[in-house]
């Protein structure tokens, strides 16, 4: 029944990450304003808003316009559902949810809504937007002084390291390209990433972020979606990969030094 809860919290923080990513969009406030169709701008009742739900009794159409909804709401809100059960499974195994181990919870669902929304956000119009990565960077930043707080100065020290480390190699990729190659977003992107991963995580999240994209990339010009001077926003890749190792970290490490000792010895 708990993981039943935690599932429809998800769902419901979901819904209101999809409003965040149309508002920012369209340059309005986030937090005040009623809910309304992109497409008719129809103020929608309470019944239209029901995660996933709303969306498939509305077989993908507008109660009022007919037009059809984008797949990413649903999309958005399942993902997000998913996501908030995987990190409360991961605090359950680790003790009680209580005290500290309370608001460890909550900083990465905070985190993790934070990187959803940059992941759809620079998929749809290539660009990260300040208005959620410098939020982003000051609450990871807070719950990293906690560590320095309680004398565990080595854990701090090596995540403002970390991001001082991924940002500055990120922009130096966008000074020597002059910005072809990526753009300052993802340098800010870089720099959150440090943060929340430290060392050597942060590594392993740069591996996997070059290398998905590689793939996709490639992929995408065999198919023939994008030519060799096509743009591909790398956001998604870098956001996606941070989630990846916030959830698998031991996992993935020991995956990756087994295949480096398939490949160099």
């Amino acid at each position: 029944m708990f993981y039943l809860l935690i599932f429809i919290l998800g769902l419901s923080v979901g819904s209101f990450l999809n409003v965040v990513i149309c508002r920012l969009e369209t340059k309005e406030t986030i937090v005040s304003g009623r809910s309304y169709c992109p497409k008719c701008k129809a103020v929608l009742k309470w019944y239209d808003l029901i995660p996933v739900l709303s969306f498939l009794l509305q077989r993908r159409r507008c109660r009022y316009c007919n037009m059809k909804i984008s797949w990413q709401y649903p999309m958005v809100e399942i993902s997000t559902g998913v996501i908030f059960l995987l990190i409360f499974n991961f605090s359950a195994y680790s003790g009680p949810v209580l005290n500290w181990q309370f608001f460890n919870l909550v900083y990465y669902f905070i985190i993790v809504s934070f990187l959803i929304i940059i992941f759809v956000y620079d998929l749809k119009h290539y660009i990260i937007p300040d208005r959620i990565i410098y939020p982003a960077i000051i609450i990871a930043g807070i719950f990293n002084f906690q560590f320095l707080i309680f004398n565990q100065f080595s854990i701090f020290n090596f995540s403002i390291l970390s991001a001082l480390g991924a940002s500055s190699f990120f922009l130096s990729l966008v000074l020597v390209s002059k910005g072809k190659w990526m753009g300052l977003g993802d340098v800010k992107l870089a720099f959150l990433m440090g943060l929340i991963l430290g060392w050597p995580n942060i590594l392993l999240a740069l591996f996997l972020s070059f290398f998905s994209g590689a793939v996709i990339g490639v992929g995408l010009i065999i198919f023939g979606k994008k030519g060799f001077k096509s743009q591909i926003p790398f956001g998604p890749f870098l956001a996606g990969s941070t989630i990846l190792i916030v959830f698998y970290n031991l996992y993935l490490i020991d995956s990756t030094q087994v295949l480096f000792q398939i490949l160099f010895l």
